[in-house]
């Protein structure tokens, strides 16, 4: 009987796992909704000019849908790590969170989206001109996503003003290197086997497990600091 109990509650919070996981996800996609179908659209897409025509509201988008949803998802798995929340009102939870955060994400969004169209611009231009200046787009490329994720870490554990959320966060990404390399290899695992290994899992799994991951990193990180303060 005991060895019956400890599996029915092993699979019971299993489950509840996967549908934190789940529901926090397909939240974070429906409220991307005009920017994933907008993409989704760009798929089907050939003629180049069309592409950049598409693309031009997605970016206009991005400060106003895509960051705010994300800091929410963020909040969430805080939530999960910090307090060992459950399942329950996550839909609440989410919506309450995405208001909470919503001026100081687009202030976010708003800068982060200029800067990675800058690095997408460059990108274009050199990938077929100068090789060496590839590499050095592609290292900036990931300093800028481990940046862009600790902001977001950052942004939902701190309250602190928009200036010094940018200033920890630029901290922590060129100061800590264990969290920029746990932050950089497993965004880059769980991307790489949602878009070349397991496509099924993008809309229930991929942007939350990104998030959870990276926070888990980060507050490990904190804590860490915070215990050497302390000393």
């Amino acid at each position: 009987m005991d060895n019956n109990s400890g599996l029915m509650s092993g699979l019971y919070t299993l489950s509840e796992w996967i549908m934190k996981f789940s529901i926090t996800n397909l939240l974070w996609i429906l409220f991307n909704l005009p920017i994933v179908y907008l993409l989704f659209t760009i798929l089907f897409v050939e003629q180049i000019e069309t592409i950049f025509f598409l693309l031009i509201p997605v970016i206009l988008l991005l400060p106003f849908i895509f960051f705010p949803a994300t800091t929410a998802m963020f909040a969430m798995v805080r939530d999960w790590i910090m307090k060992d929340e459950g399942v329950n009102h996550l839909i609440k939870k989410y919506w309450g969170y995405y208001k909470e955060n919503y001026k100081r994400s687009v202030g976010i969004g708003l800068l982060l989206t200029a800067a990675w169209v800058i690095w997408a611009a460059d990108v274009y231009y050199f990938h077929e001109k100068n090789s060496a200046m590839m590499i050095l787009f592609i290292i900036m490329g990931i300093l800028l996503l481990v940046f862009s994720i600790n902001l977001f870490s950052v942004t939902v554990h701190f309250h602190l003003k928009f200036t010094e959320s940018l200033k920890n966060a630029l901290l922590l990404t060129i100061g800590s290197p264990i969290l920029f390399i746990a932050v950089a290899m497993s965004s880059g695992l769980v991307i790489y086997v949602s878009f070349n290994v397991f496509r099924f899992i993008i809309p229930f799994l991929t942007g939350s497990l990104i998030a959870f991951l990276s926070f888990s990193a980060f507050y490990r990180n904190y804590l860490k600091i915070m215990a050497k303060k302390t000393e």
